[in-house]
């Protein structure tokens, strides 16, 4: 068969699915791109041009910027616990005890829960007035009384990283653990042989092994945390006071409650801007990684 045929069969191949990413991605794509120009609402007229004045309003605006701050900090804690928290899972899970697969098993657990699910579990965990956190702590005498954990400014974010970690850190964990299988064992026995310690071990010998695939969950991770929406509506939707709004949240807030279509479109393609960005920022570590470790 020549090239030419080749090429062409490929693209009758690949037909149908270019139909569906542009009916499903590519035409609302352009839709929302043209509605961020207009001051359109989301029920009645279509709105006249306004050009630039919605990107401008929302980059100036007091409210995205509290919001992007929100949002980062989120994604940052979040993960970072998560790749931590994973990593020493994984490390245990690697070694030989009795129960390692029902452990490895139920490890999976929290990860294959919906997140609806988990965010439901753990706002009954939070509950000011029969949740399981408050009479934990108030029984052990940590606690003089029982309090609102996603009422209060101050603890609400937080109380939402712990609901996400416990949620994300067995897809650190997995994706880890298989890394360590590929560790071999006579490098980590020769380290023993030489004399290195844990952190010794863990550094020189298992690291390097860990470095790309951990890359690959940290990038994965981070651009969920950063346009994270479903566990926190679920748990706040936003506040108390919109202590815990996410950019998610917000583009949310301003399209439907709001009803400003025009100025909820901008918003989106700011915020999928921002993860394209981030996104291709990681993809350059990756690869800078992979290229390192060859």
């Amino acid at each position: 068969m020549s090239g030419t045929w080749l090429t062409t069969r490929a693209w009758l191949l690949m037909l149908p699915l270019l139909v569906v990413m542009i009916s499903v991605i590519g035409w609302p794509l352009v839709d929302t791109v043209g509605l961020s120009f207009t001051d359109a609402k989301l029920v009645g007229t279509e709105g006249s041009f306004v050009g630039i004045d919605n990107y401008v309003k929302m980059l100036s605006g007091s409210n995205f910027q509290r919001t992007l701050i929100t949002t980062a900090w989120f994604a940052i804690v979040s993960v970072a616990a998560e790749m931590v928290i994973g990593v020493l899972a994984a490390l245990l899970l690697n070694q030989q005890f009795r129960g390692r697969t029902a452990l490895r098993a139920l490890m999976i657990l929290p990860w294959a829960l919906p997140t609806v699910v988990n965010a439901t579990l753990w706002r009954l965990i939070y509950n000011p007035e029969y949740g399981a956190l408050n009479a934990a702590l108030t029984q052990l005498g940590l606690l003089d009384a029982y309090r609102s954990w996603l009422g209060e400014p101050g603890t609400a974010l937080a109380a939402l990283i712990v609901a996400d970690c416990w949620k994300n850190f067995p897809l650190v964990a997995l994706i880890a653990l298989a890394a360590l299988q590929a560790v071999p064992r006579d490098i980590t026995a020769a380290s023993l042989v030489d004399g290195a310690g844990p952190f010794a071990r863990f550094r020189f010998v298992i690291l390097p092994y860990l470095a790309g695939p951990l890359m690959v969950a940290l990038v994965l991770r981070t651009i969920e945390a950063f346009k994270v929406f479903d566990i926190i509506w679920v748990m706040t939707r936003g506040g108390p006071a919109n202590s815990t709004r996410t950019l998610s949240i917000l583009v949310y807030q301003e399209a439907f409650s709001f009803q400003r279509a025009g100025s909820g479109a901008s918003l989106a393609l700011i915020v999928t801007l921002l993860v394209t960005l981030l996104a291709a920022g990681y993809a350059t570590l990756v690869r800078k990684t992979a290229g390192s470790a060859a």
